[in-house]
């Protein structure tokens, strides 16, 4: 019997040393990790000193001395026990004056360990060569031993409800440890006293520096009630399985001697056997059932948010999705909060699209460059703000100041990032749960499934709201080409009316010339007058606006004279004469960087002024995009256009000092119905498409182009020379 204590003490003093060490080394600077090393050190020396006097090996003078050895770490385990409970709850500050009581009740018994005044000898008790006879003060180390210790449990238990959930979940951790470890502790001061009490107690203590190290060291820790159900469900389980058989050999080997003769043995060990193959099946099933019971709500929770994750992606409106998410959510866990963040293209941010609880005003975008975002986008895993904390606290990385900075703001106790295959489409903010209870690895799990579910039906709706915007572009183009048909109609119609209000001016005017007014009043000479000039301003309008025509009229036509030689000059004149009408050409600078000796290029003049239109007219918008954004002192849009000539060919570059183009939308540029504009000037996204079919397809040329976001634009094209 002696030797179980020896070895189970000195595995207890080695495992708690090191399990102390491997907590401290993990963070040196933080208070509750050096507690913790300090505690794990006393509880080793007491383990140790334990071990050897009880393992009755060696002479009686050794067994004294590390029986000393032992209650000098002991006198000390409610001491360090204090300060890591204090430092656990961060309140070092607020019960300083009670901790340096304990140091020095401490410092006091420690004068006397080494003398006869707590440990008077050791003398043979039961089964035990060597056990200590007290000394006079050993009932005030006794005292002082069962007072900080529970004085340590009172101040958890006092400040409770003032921690965060990650703490409390250590707290209950520690709390459950502690009573295992201290209960079986104390089971070897009663045989002290004299009463036939062994010191069965002691390897709880291994289960105690084990379980605590645990709760310092993980982050994400099950639930209390899971962890005791499950551990329970297991020692009960094999109990049965290891117990059943022995039982059976003690208390029914006569009647299986008689019944088996020789061969009895073999009834317990197949018993065992059986045991064995069955133990793991009722283990699960226990267990199951347990906790089943135990989390009846969560697991219910947990599956309406699964259900729930299914159906979403029949949902096709984008924002009855994200406020159909944010209240499952919050409803089904009772969470005190929840927000979507989702990227936004044109501004490159993650904004908030939804928020449940107006009480509060949590941060409305993020950039793609927050560490926040980085964050979880290289990890793809939920960021816990429990965990961002304890890594600041842990770690000297300013990453993690900044995460709990950013998670602060946006008052998030969970951030869960909702992906689609390699593209984070968004994210998903959780405050507490109502109940105050921990976020556990079963709920991060079903939220990352509800967030992946979310990620696919918030593509869906994206796209369905997409498909229905390009649908309304299409019918919008298809209106245009149909009043470009009827142009030539409209034309007609347009220039008779013109025609006959000239007609009319033109008769009046003359009429007026014809009529002598020398007998008329000066007052109706002088009306006569205005209504001349009156009538000559509406021929000059008339005239104009039948120009204006007349540009529509040869802009819409196809160009059935097929190809010939056209000067760039040519092609851009006629360009800019239809642009005024629709841009402010005074508002920008059009340069052109090329000589008059240039060559001719071959091609349909209709169609290359439509290309050119739509170049200019895109970068004119882009240059007043910088201007309202980016708001420079000094800033003037510019556009050049520059030609030399490159082989059979003739390079064009169409240059502009606007916004450019995002690198995410490069690959994009000459896609059907995509487009980067954003005002109320937003075009169907055809231009482009079209304009590179004319180059390449009509035209047998090539066009490319480069773009730098907030810097500029510019088109390359090559067109054929006419010979």
């Amino acid at each position: 019997m002696d030797i179980f204590y020896f070895i189970s003490s000195i595995v207890t003093a080695i495992t708690s040393i090191a399990l102390g060490y491997f907590v401290y080394q993990k963070a040196p600077k933080k208070a509750t990790n050096k507690a913790w090393f300090l505690m794990s050190i006393s509880v080793g020396l007491w383990s140790f000193g334990f071990g050897v006097m009880a393992g009755g090996m060696f002479s009686k003078a050794i067994s004294l001395f590390f029986e000393k050895i032992s209650h000098l770490g002991a006198t000390f385990i409610p001491v360090f026990y204090l300060y890591f409970i204090i430092s656990l709850i961060n309140r070092i500050e607020e019960y300083k004056k009670l901790l340096k009581a304990s140091y020095a009740v401490g410092f006091f018994l420690l004068y006397f360990i080494f003398s006869s005044w707590i440990i008077a000898d050791v003398v043979p008790k039961i089964s035990f060569k060597y056990y200590p006879k007290p000394g006079i003060f050993y009932p005030l180390f006794t005292l002082h031993f069962f007072v900080f210790v529970i004085t340590a449990m009172y101040l958890a238990i006092k400040n409770f409800k003032f921690l965060s959930a990650g703490v409390k979940n250590q707290i209950k951790y520690v709390f459950v440890a502690s009573v295992l470890g201290f209960l079986g502790g104390s089971t070897t001061f009663p045989l002290v006293f004299d009463l036939n009490f062994p010191p069965v107690g002691g390897p709880l203590v291994f289960v105690y520096t084990i379980v605590i190290s645990y709760a310092i060291m993980r982050y994400r820790l099950m639930d209390i009630k899971v962890a005791i159900t499950r551990t329970g469900t297991f020692v009960a389980v094999y109990t049965l399985v290891l117990g059943l058989p022995f039982a059976v050999a003690v208390w029914l080997k006569d009647w299986l001697v008689k019944a088996l003769g020789t061969g009895w043995w073999m009834m317990p060990l197949g018993l065992m056997g059986l045991l064995a193959t069955l133990g793991p099946f009722i283990y699960i099933y226990i267990e199951q059932r347990a906790e089943d019971t135990l989390l009846k709500e969560q697991k219910r929770y947990q599956e309406t948010l699964k259900q729930a994750s299914v159906g979403m992606t029949r949902i096709r409106n984008l924002k009855k999705l994200l406020d159909l998410i944010a209240h499952i959510v919050t409803k089904t866990v009772r969470i005190s909060y929840a927000g979507i963040y989702l990227y936004n293209q044109q501004t490159n941010t993650y904004v908030l699209q939804i928020a449940r609880d107006k009480g509060r005003t949590p941060i409305p975008q993020l950039d793609v460059d927050n560490p926040l975002i980085t964050w979880i986008t290289a990890k793809r895993e939920p960021l816990i703000y429990e965990e961002v904390k304890r890594h600041m606290q842990d770690e000297p990385d300013a990453t993690y100041k900044d995460l709990e900075k950013n998670m602060r703001l946006l008052m998030a106790s969970v951030v869960i990032p909702s992906f689609l295959e390699d593209k984070i489409l968004g994210f998903i903010v959780l405050g507490d749960k109502v109940s105050g209870q921990i976020y556990t690895p079963e709920d991060l799990n079903v939220f990352e499934v509800l967030a992946s579910q979310a990620a696919l039906a918030i593509e869906n709706a994206q796209f369905y709201e997409e498909a229905k915007e390009m649908q309304e572009q299409i019918a919008q183009a298809e209106k245009m080409a149909t009043v470009g048909t009827m142009a030539d109609g409209l034309s007609h119609q347009i220039n008779n009316r013109f025609y006959a209000l000239s007609l009319i001016a033109g008769d009046t005017i003359d009429t007026i010339k014809l009529t002598d007014t020398s007998k008329c009043t000066q007052e109706i000479r002088d009306m006569i007058g205005e209504i001349n000039h009156a009538l000559e301003r509406i021929q000059t309008n008339v005239m104009q606006g039948g120009e204006v025509v007349k540009g529509i009229l040869k802009y819409t036509r196809k160009g059935e004279e097929g190809f010939e030689a056209l000067t760039l000059n040519q092609i851009l004149d006629g360009t800019l004469e239809m642009l005024q009408y629709k841009v402010k050409l005074t508002e920008i600078d059009i340069v052109r960087d090329f000589s008059a000796l240039i060559p001719r290029i071959k091609g349909n003049l209709v169609q290359l002024q439509e290309a050119f239109f739509n170049f200019i007219d895109n970068a004119y918008d882009s240059t007043v995009e910088r201007k309202t954004e980016l708001k420079e002192p000094g800033y003037r849009g510019r556009i050049t256009v520059s030609a030399h000539p490159k082989n059979n060919k003739l390079e064009i570059v169409i240059e502009d000092n606007g916004m450019g183009i995002r690198d995410d939308n490069l690959k994009k540029v000459f896609t059907p119905f995509f487009t980067t504009k954003s005002s109320s000037r937003k075009g169907t996204g055809l231009g482009l498409y079209v304009i590179r079919r004319i180059i390449t397809d009509i035209h047998k040329g090539k066009i490319a182009f480069e773009s730098a976001y907030k810097v500029g634009t510019r088109f390359i094209l090559e067109l054929p020379t006419a010979t």
